[in-house]
């Protein structure tokens, strides 16, 4: 199994590898940490809510890994499952994919985010051809926007009240960033 390192402030070790059906209980202590948190803008915490339930959702990206349709990767701090980045969709024959994240409460603020996405992104547009890449996210959901813009994404604009979740209907914002967009930042970051 491969795991990518992420860096982080101090001696802090951190990794990003995949996260796979047979870690269903570690992902289900790890959804209980930051449950509260977690569920503020998504639902991932409303759907794993006990052993069977986790081990569902990690075999559905299972399977969407073996269809080439989504994958989904945990973000490890000193050996701890705090987070994950997915993909959400994945289409290579249309050149187009979701990124999708969400962290515990006891991992914010260390870039481990934008990290794990920025190596998502090399990877759909290095190696699978992947032309357009998007970010969907809560108009309400800061933290999530804030790693939208250090990425480079551009926002596209919003569906005004197009999720209702908890009782609330949120607008949605589409960020995404197009293939040459994506080499071009990354070289600028290199040569800056």
């Amino acid at each position: 199994m491969f795991a990518l390192p992420l860096e982080t402030p101090g001696d802090e070790t951190a990794k990003l590898r995949p996260l796979e059906p047979w870690q269903a209980d570690e992902f289900l202590a790890h959804m209980d940490r930051g449950r509260e948190y977690v569920g503020t803008y998504i639902g991932l915490p409303d759907v794993v809510t006990d052993p069977p339930s986790a081990h569902s959702f990690l075999r559905s990206y299972a399977d969407k890994q073996a269809g080439d349709s989504g994958r989904i990767y945990g973000i490890w701090l000193a050996d701890t499952l705090v987070g994950g980045v997915m993909f959400r969709t994945f289409d290579a024959a249309m050149g187009n994919c979701e990124v999708g994240c969400w962290l515990e409460p006891s991992a914010v603020g260390r870039g481990l985010i934008t990290q794990a996405v920025r190596l998502l992104i090399d990877w759909a547009v290095d190696e699978r051809g992947i032309h357009r890449v998007e970010w969907v996210v809560s108009s309400g959901n800061g933290a999530s926007i804030k790693v939208a813009r250090r990425l480079g994404l551009t926002r596209e604009g919003a569906l005004r009240e197009s999720y209702p979740y908890r009782g609330v209907r949120h607008d949605m914002e589409m960020w995404s960033v197009l293939a040459p967009e994506w080499r071009r930042l990354r070289s600028d970051a290199r040569s800056g």
